[in-house]
């Protein structure tokens, strides 16, 4: 155990002894100690940096069944008695809530490898210079591909954070996790007629990032694609989400049984468990103990063990998203989804996504498209909750005869989530190294609102 580990270890434990003697029943702290710090390039200087490091602590306290979370970034012993003493006097005013309260300490995790899941990378930091010569080379590197005027933004960044967790059942808990980013904004065309476009890297471990001038250069391309767009005709044509944003449509099916949402009724799938909700052969799975990833962790913020499941199997689906809360008021179990700040109480979350990949290329599902919209980018959104009908902004390259046409822009793309994702067809090009694998899928027959 570090020095800063095992301060944060002795603030949660000084926490719930406060909490304690001002008359909580239980209660459970976290403490995150984080720096950062982000670099920001243009016309080849600093333009921005920004560095941010302290400890911010949490803690939830319980008299009965009623609750109150309070935060502070102050962590002296006086702070911690001031702020367990407002907590109390917040709980016994609050309603009660009859599936409030901690883990079983039965149900708690007993052990964990925190480093097989290379969560924290042992190399050291960046330096500021460092960073802002990624920044500067994914910057030159748009910028010398013709056609690009200017670029938006280039930018560079480096975090770690040391989480500890505790609870007045036993529980006591923490890990490192770090993350370094590169990413570029490119501008193409000029006046009325500019079009921009992004791309970016984040990961776990330095040594695995992709290259600054790769960065740079594929933000322009993409920015060069986009320019001097057109408006596709209104119909129903078939629609392929581009690899970029199909995990957008996998992330409404993981709102929608979100233990959260189920709970309250709002979700289109609140009555589907055991209904198909993906084709036959696909299968959604979460697995929190992939190696280097940002989703991945030893327990969750309830102090329950994590588990890789299928949530949709041969397109059924299996089960929610739960944290205990949830789960009590559902009558299932905790599935080990609690994900918390300092500043409120856990609610439940997905870890690391796969969806099963396809047989088929990218480029064979555009040419077996026929006629249709491939999807590269997407603007705002209206998801009816309860309904699944969907609504979106869309811009991306018009295929005709399975061959991509042109760009098209201001496109609403619409149909019913319910309806649609049964009839996804994937490619197989989703990318291992995210934390959602989500290939591009091919959906037939939606709706596009265009001229």
């Amino acid at each position: 155990m570090t020095d800063t580990t095992r301060t944060l270890d002795i603030l949660t434990r000084n926490l719930l002894d406060a909490a304690a003697k001002a008359g909580a029943d239980a209660s459970d702290a976290i403490a995150v100690d984080g720096s950062s710090i982000a670099i920001d390039v243009r016309g080849g200087a600093l333009e921005h940096a920004e560095r941010s490091e302290g400890v911010d602590i949490g803690l939830r306290v319980f008299v009965g069944r009623r609750s109150a979370v309070v935060s502070s970034s102050d962590v002296r012993p006086e702070t911690l008695a001031s702020m367990a003493e407002r907590a109390v006097a917040m709980a016994r005013e609050a309603p009660e809530d009859p599936h409030a309260g901690l883990a079983d300490p039965a149900q708690l995790i007993a052990s964990w490898d925190v480093g097989a899941l290379e969560m924290c990378d042992p190399a050291e930091d960046p330096s500021p210079a460092e960073l802002q010569e990624d920044a500067r080379i994914a910057e030159a590197a748009a910028l010398a591909v013709s056609g690009i005027g200017q670029v938006q933004s280039a930018s560079a960044g480096y975090g770690r954070r040391r989480v500890h967790m505790a609870a007045s059942n036993g529980f006591s808990g923490g890990y490192t996790r770090s993350s370094r980013s590169r990413s570029c904004v490119a501008i193409a065309g000029e006046g009325a007629t500019m079009e921009r476009d992004y791309d970016g890297d984040s990961r776990t471990f330095q040594s695995d990032l992709r290259s600054a001038e790769d960065i740079g250069r594929i933000a322009a391309e993409r920015a060069l694609e986009r320019l001097n767009p057109r408006k596709p005709k209104t119909g129903a044509w078939p629609v392929l989400f581009d690899e970029r944003i199909s995990s957008s449509l996998i992330g409404h099916l993981l709102g929608a049984i979100n233990g959260s949402a189920v709970a309250r009724g709002a979700s289109w799938l609140r009555d589907a468990l055991g209904e198909q909700v993906l084709p036959k052969g696909l299968s959604l799975i979460e697995d929190p103990f992939r190696p280097r990833m940002m989703g991945s962790r030893p327990f969750d913020a309830e102090g329950l063990p994590v588990q890789r499941r299928a949530l949709v199997e041969d397109g059924v689906l299996k089960g929610f998203t739960l944290d205990l809360a949830n789960a009590r008021k559902l009558g299932m179990d905790p599935t080990g989804n609690a994900a918390r700040g300092t500043g409120g109480g856990p609610s439940p979350s997905s870890w690391n996504i796969a969806l099963t990949q396809g047989s088929a290329s990218r480029d064979e599902l555009i040419a077996q498209m026929g006629t249709g919209l491939i999807v590269t980018s997407m603007i705002g959104a209206t998801i009816n909750p309860n309904t699944g009908d969907y609504s979106r902004g869309a811009a991306g390259i018009w295929v005709e005869n399975g061959v991509p046409s042109y760009t098209v822009s201001g496109v609403t793309i619409a149909g019913n989530l319910r309806d649609f994702l049964p009839r996804v067809i994937p490619a197989n090009d989703g990318r291992a190294y995210l934390s959602r694998v989500v290939p591009s899928l091919l959906v037939e027959g939606l709706t596009l609102a265009g001229e």
